[in-house]
């Protein structure tokens, strides 16, 4: 069966599963559109031409794509004067592909959308993850804020550092030279400052500052 409709003020000959390119729609990609100016229907021998339309007879199509049309050159000149005008143009265009074909303006029936799979339910912690935060290392204990030392003698170590220090309850040099390399770690990703320790070798630094207090 085939249709001949109208849009965009030229004609078009479609079958049910054929794509076109026509003048720009005004809906979104992946939305039904239906055309009502049908000029001819067609199924075998049996032709039927409007008068201009075929009454209650629609197209159904799914719109794939807006895309733009090849570029046109339009070059424009004056006879003997120095007017020389070059334009370009793109058109905008609209990519459908025919669904069906209704002799009798009745809609297809819109297909179930499929249901959504239910969410998975949260898994309780296993006993492996309970025993992995069991064994989390934990930063060092505050110390006392009358015992706090001076933890911008350290390279790289200012003013806004050494309050982020204390915020994460380090306070002195000892907790510095304490620290093992899994409480490094922790920090670092704690603060931000990813490889810090290691680069200004603050541990070696603060060993020395905790001899001298």
């Amino acid at each position: 069966m085939f249709a001949v409709i109208k849009t965009g003020g030229k004609q078009y000959k479609v079958s049910e599963g054929d794509t076109i390119v026509i003048e720009k729609l005004d809906a979104e990609a992946g939305n039904d559109v239906t055309f009502d100016n049908v000029l001819m229907l067609g199924s075998g021998d049996s032709v039927t031409v409007g008068a201009p339309l075929v009454v209650g007879a629609t197209v159904s199509a799914e719109i794939s794509e807006h895309m733009r049309g090849p570029k046109l050159i339009t070059r424009k000149k004056r006879q003997r004067q120095t007017y020389r005008r070059t334009i370009g143009h793109k058109q905008h265009l609209t990519t459908v592909t025919i669904t069906s074909i209704n002799a009798d303006g009745t809609k297809p029936a819109k297909k179930a959308a499929p249901k959504k799979a239910a969410a998975p339910k949260a898994e309780a912690a296993t006993p492996k993850a309970e025993t992995a935060a069991a064994e989390a290392p934990k930063a060092a204990p505050a110390a006392d804020a009358a015992t706090a030392d001076n933890l911008k003698k350290m390279t790289g170590v200012g003013p806004a550092l050494e309050k982020k220090l204390n915020a994460a309850g380090i306070t002195t040099f000892a907790q510095i030279a304490a620290l093992t390399a899994a409480q490094i770690t922790e920090l670092e990703e704690q603060l931000s400052l990813t490889g810090r320790f290691e680069k200004d070798g603050w541990v070696a630094q603060a060993q020395e500052f905790a001899k001298d207090a």
